[in-house]
């Protein structure tokens, strides 16, 4: 076990420096299909590492979280820092996912590529993307966790700079800039909240803070989780902190947007969830009604743009902020069903939405636009399969029930009925009731979307001579991911299980 989490965590770096140092003619295709098969045996690994028994998930049948796969070695002695990693049920779904989606991106290069070319080095800083996000949520030491997170933000600048919307040179390079340092200002107030951890406990081991966590609820240990929570709001991202991510999800390219949606954003509520609840208890309890507050804020705001924008791909980010919102409010109700419903949504909105920015993709490259009002309505003609398989994602991410979108939303409401017994509980029934308003918005602007860009009479947009419906590497590619929304729809316990002593 050790050795296979070590393994998928230095495969896709080693991979990645291999993939830079052959000679520059290397192909699309050859460049493509290699990273393929690493990211493929990453997912590989990443199913092994999960402990089977009898042929399904063995976690928590007693209500127990053990640590798998444990390394825990010295790093830097002098500062007391390890490489201290391992995984559980809360980080395992979350690495499976990063494992699927860098495969599914790297097996949609195969056919379709950034038109300004260099598929290689995009192969190579998708996989180095891949093993910063796996580290980061199967590191059990703060400093860790750090780097970590930060290996994290070049490659995605990157992806989102050099190729982005080709139209568009200047914005693409605006939406990079506003990424990279809103996220490098995030992650210093995060690191100043980890260097006020170690001076009240004296160590950066999560596992040990876990066991004793920091009490207090003010002073040293507040301010340490104002600044923790501040800093991973950022990478939510948590209103008012989203502004970077409309722009750099309309300007990064297909495979930067599903990434970005489906597993970086989840850096941020995972370390929510995998340190300051439990490290800072006390303190977590002081800042959970804000923390609420401005969740609810950005699953109203969120969603309340989406009905004004024309452009698919914002439309998408703006939904992510709303959806995030859900998560962070899950968090902050300090509850068995908030907490689970957070980790469900985590999982589900990474799924969906990785889904509906390959759409949006796709429709995208097949009219050179992402404006609705450029491409015009009556997509069940000229798309039908792209067109129903759109309408499916919205209505996942809307919530209906029987699909992944459903499951989450609908646990984080409960916990918000029912808050942990030290939160005000009036507060957060308004929270609910603000939020339960947004699922309504929700469903309002995706059934818009569809409406708008689906239906309509076929004769007044004709379709354009290229256009060409699902291709074969797409429905591959796809085929995942409606599988996985149709599965956690109707067997949500394949999750839920997981984290019964939550």
């Amino acid at each position: 076990m050790n050795a296979i989490l070590l393994g998928i965590l230095a495969l896709p770096l080693l991979a990645a420096l291999a993939l830079w140092a052959v000679p520059a003619a290397i192909g699309d295709r050859l460049a493509a299909l290699y990273g393929s098969v690493i990211s493929g045996l990453v997912l590989v690994g990443s199913l092994l590492l999960w402990p089977w028994k009898d042929g399904w998930f063995a976690y928590a049948p007693n209500g127990e979280r053990p640590l798998q796969a444990v390394t825990d070695v010295p790093w830097i002695p002098s500062l007391g820092v390890r490489f201290h990693v391992a995984v559980d049920s809360i980080s395992m779904p979350l690495i499976v996912l990063t494992a699927l989606l860098t495969f599914l991106c790297c097996l949609y290069s195969l056919r379709i590529t950034p038109r300004i070319g260099r598929t290689r080095s995009l192969i190579a800083l998708l996989l180095v993307i891949e093993a910063g996000v796996i580290g980061t949520f199967s590191a059990m030491d703060l400093v860790l966790f750090f780097v970590c997170f930060e290996i994290v933000l070049i490659p995605m600048w990157l992806v989102i700079d050099i190729w982005g919307d080709e139209h568009d040179p200047a914005g693409r390079k605006r939406a990079a800039t506003t990424f990279v340092l809103m996220t490098v200002l995030g992650s210093a107030l995060m690191l100043l909240g980890f260097l006020l951890v170690y001076r009240q406990a004296g160590t950066f081991d999560i596992v040990r803070l876990t066991d004793s966590p920091v009490l207090g609820g003010h002073g040293v240990p507040l301010a340490a989780a104002v600044l923790i929570a501040v800093g991973l709001a950022v990478k939510v991202p948590l209103w008012p902190l989203h502004i970077w991510l409309p722009d750099a999800h309309a300007k990064a390219p297909t495979v930067g947007s599903v990434l970005l949606a489906g597993v970086l954003l989840k850096l941020g509520t995972y370390g929510m969830i995998r340190i300051l609840v439990p490290v800072l208890p006390d303190a977590t309890v002081t800042i959970a009604p804000y923390l609420a507050g401005f969740s609810t804020v950005a699953i109203i705001a969120g969603s309340v743009a989406c009905l004004a924008q024309t452009d698919v791909k914002r439309l998408i980010a703006y939904s992510s902020v709303g959806h995030m919102g859900f998560i962070g409010l899950g968090i902050a109700t300090l509850s068995p069903a908030g907490l689970r419903g957070a980790l469900f949504a985590n999982i589900a909105h990474g799924i969906i939405t990785g889904l509906l920015f390959f759409l949006a993709g796709a429709i995208k490259d097949r009219h050179d636009t992402s404006d609705l009002r450029a491409i015009g309505r009556a997509l069940y003609a000229r798309l039908p399969r792209i067109g129903a398989l759109l309408t499916f994602a919205s209505l996942a991410s809307l919530g209906l029930p029987g699909l992944a979108g459903f499951w989450g939303e609908m646990l984080v409401l409960l916990g918000a009925y029912e808050p942990a017994d030290v939160l005000p509980r009036a507060t957060y029934l308004v929270f609910m009731v603000l939020a339960g308003l947004g699922t309504v918005l929700t469903a309002a602007y995706f059934l818009r979307l569809v409406r708008n860009l689906c239906q309509g009479d076929p004769a007044e947009h004709p379709p354009a001579a290229f256009a060409v419906d699902l291709s074969r590497i797409e429905l591959i590619t796809w085929a995942p991911l409606v599988a996985l929304t149709v599965l956690l729809g109707v067997w949500p316990g394949l999750l839920l299980h997981q984290w019964g002593n939550l």
